[in-house]
């Protein structure tokens, strides 16, 4: 058994395609459109053939991003090296988006930084 791939609903699909493009060098599906539902989505495909699939729709709420949300929280990309995690969370930083946490060793002994994408969706950069 294995997860299939792991959908997040965003309010900019673009926007957030081509920040995970650029800093993951994702392969990304054409996109599906339902009329009826106005739902969207296009799946992001990484290299080990683990698949991000984001989506939208024309009825999505707005939330308050403050504190910490229920449900899923975050998702961690491995990127091989902590030299990897350093220069990665670097570029991310100094193109204007959130860094959080790190590069640090963690209590339970990952490397690992904590950056948001576009829309604060959290992504932890692992060895």
């Amino acid at each position: 058994m294995h997860i299939g791939h792991v959908g997040v609903f965003v309010q900019d699909l673009d926007k957030i395609v081509a920040f995970y493009k650029r800093y993951f060098d994702v392969k990304v599906s054409d996109a599906y459109h339902n009329e009826k539902t106005s739902f969207t989505s296009r799946f992001l495909s990484f290299d080990d053939g683990a698949k991000l699939e984001v989506c939208s729709r024309d009825d999505l709420r707005n939330v308050d991003r403050s504190g910490y949300p229920v449900g899923f929280q975050h998702i961690v990309i491995s990127l091989g090296s902590e030299q990897d995690v350093d220069e990665l969370t670097e570029r991310i930083e100094d193109d204007g988006y959130d860094h959080l946490d790190g590069p640090r060793v963690t209590g339970d002994g990952y490397y690992e930084s904590v950056v948001a994408d576009p829309e604060g969706n959290l992504i932890e950069l692992t060895v």
